[in-house]
């Protein structure tokens, strides 16, 4: 279930998380430099953050997955995909 709520997403299945890391691997991008990528885009996120929304401990801000999307370059889609 995906739940939006004062600028975080609320998911309780993890699909964003575990989507998050399997376009981060097949795009051959580790989670450090990932991070320092977000950063320069002014995005709020350590590698600590990435590893806990990747693992579904930790809900993602709207910010942050708006500039993963860019980033990335994927639709939305991608991250709410099965």
């Amino acid at each position: 279930m995906l739940i939006l709520r004062e600028e975080k997403i609320i998911d309780s299945d993890n699909i964003i998380g575990s989507n998050i890391r399997r376009i981060r691997i097949e795009k051959g991008i580790g989670q450090t430099e990932l991070v320092k990528q977000l950063q320069l885009m002014d995005v709020d996120i350590t590698r600590e953050t990435l590893v806990k929304i990747e693992s579904g401990k930790q809900h993602i801000k709207l910010e942050q997955l708006k500039s993963l999307k860019k980033f990335l370059d994927v639709d939305f889609e991608e991250f709410l995909d099965r």
